[in-house]
């Protein structure tokens, strides 16, 4: 191998030397900036829960079943938020019960 050669050698080690060290200092920002987004995230109050939620049967065309309101203990598996209007409709046109433990047609002022 030529001197030539091995200079260069030389210089691109030292290059990649250096490109490591720089791509390890990237790496600790992102994960400090990372945990300060996380922090950050930590700190907002939860999202509060939808008014209305349409409880969704466990068939394959997961058809709803119920109409609950959106703190209901009863509400569970797959749920679709739902605003006033979609759940009034939910109730009065579509013909998919209220839940007996929340009653969101009495709250929706929809009774049979």
């Amino acid at each position: 191998m030529s001197e030539d050669s091995s200079l260069r050698l030389y210089a691109l080690r030292a290059l990649e030397r250096v490109q490591l060290h720089d791509l390890e200092r990237t790496r600790r920002w992102i994960a400090a900036e990372e945990g300060r987004a996380a922090e950050v995230a930590a700190r907002r109050p939860p999202k509060p829960p939808p008014q209305w939620v349409a409880e969704r049967g466990i068939s394959a065309r997961r058809e709803p079943i119920a109409v609950h309101a959106g703190t209901c203990s009863m509400a569970r598996g797959k749920l679709q938020p739902l605003t006033r209007e979609q759940a009034v409709e939910a109730l009065t046109v579509h013909g998919i019960r209220p839940c007996q433990l929340c009653r969101p047609d009495t709250d929706l002022g929809v009774l049979d």
